[in-house]
């Protein structure tokens, strides 16, 4: 490995935040997920939670695709089903955020995402299920000034990271860490740099 490409994956690696990620509900089109798998992979989201209760990955596999994509550097977790989805996520994040529009919906530029939180985001047509919103401790809604009231969801999902991203800039997330937060990346970064090694002696 050349020493450009090793330092390279080294600053990636350490500006992961392992306290922020993506939670998906059954989005249909994986276009939508790779894309949104691309955001999480640029604003440093090290791995998303994908619940696919309508197989939309049964032929096509998350990761099974190109050595470019975002699958390589954002570890995708597939779920069957909603309740054993969150349970594992509520056992990593504090908060679980729903992009879902009640009564408790708040403004995503008044949240707080520089604390330890999971956004979630559903199914294209449908949004998130009943099941998955008694999961979430908070529901935000993304503030817009045109006359069609929605986003695609994987353009909703990069909005979203990239107001996270700029909180956590701000706070010197990106550069700074808790002990606990640069183990993680380092773990990352041994991980990457192994699975390199092995893929260039193959």
């Amino acid at each position: 490995m050349l020493p450009e490409r090793r330092d390279r994956i080294q600053e990636v690696a350490f500006k992961r935040q392992p306290d922020l990620t993506v939670v998906m509900e059954n989005i249909a089109d994986p276009h939508n997920v790779y894309a949104i798998m691309r955001s999480c992979d640029a604003v440093g989201v090290p791995e998303v939670y994908v619940i696919d209760e309508i197989d939309a990955f049964r032929r096509k596999p998350l990761g099974k695709r190109s050595s470019s994509s975002a699958a390589k550097w954002v570890n995708p977790i597939l779920f069957s089903d909603a309740e054993s989805c969150f349970q594992a996520v509520k056992k990593k994040y504090e908060h679980i955020l729903a992009t879902h529009i009640s009564d408790k919906s708040d403004s995503l530029y008044t949240l707080d995402l520089t604390k330890s939180v999971a956004l979630v985001f559903g199914n294209e047509r449908y949004g998130i299920s009943p099941q998955a919103l008694k999961h979430c401790n908070g529901h935000f809604w993304i503030p817009m000034s045109g006359m069609v009231d929605s986003l695609n969801v994987s353009v909703a999902c990069a909005v979203s990271l990239y107001e996270a991203k700029r909180q956590r800039l701000q706070k010197g997330f990106y550069e700074e860490g808790s002990a606990e937060t640069q183990n993680v990346r380092k773990e990352i970064f041994s991980n990457w740099i192994t699975r390199e090694t092995d893929r260039k002696r193959d």
